[in-house]
């Protein structure tokens, strides 16, 4: 088995350890760059593109307070929680903050 192989593998096997650690969910971070009534596409930090899906089931918070879809903007900060389903990741929860200007001192 080659080393690029040998890393797969051991990653496979850690990575149900790693999702149970975070309650089954994948964290997605950053600031959200596109959304459709199915999906929310989110910039990280590090410049990488995550498209989530939406489900009739997915929750949304502003803040600490119970929102909806239609209050989420392309431009707010989001941390969105997440399942993977069939190699595809669907929201369970998308928390939310709205985008903030600089201000001018």
């Amino acid at each position: 088995m080659n080393r690029r192989s040998l890393i797969a593998v051991l990653l496979l096997l850690l990575m149900p350890a790693l999702m149970h650690a975070h309650g089954g969910m994948i964290h997605v971070m950053g600031t959200v760059t596109a959304l459709t009534d199915t999906s929310i596409t989110v910039e990280t930090a590090d410049k990488k593109t995550v498209q989530v899906g939406l489900t009739d089931a997915t929750t949304f918070q502003n803040g600490s307070k119970p929102s909806a879809k239609k209050e989420l903007k392309v431009g707010d900060r989001v941390v969105v929680h997440a399942v993977n389903v069939k190699g595809v990741l669907q929201a369970h929860e998308v928390r939310f903050s709205e985008a903030t200007t600089a201000s001018s001192h």
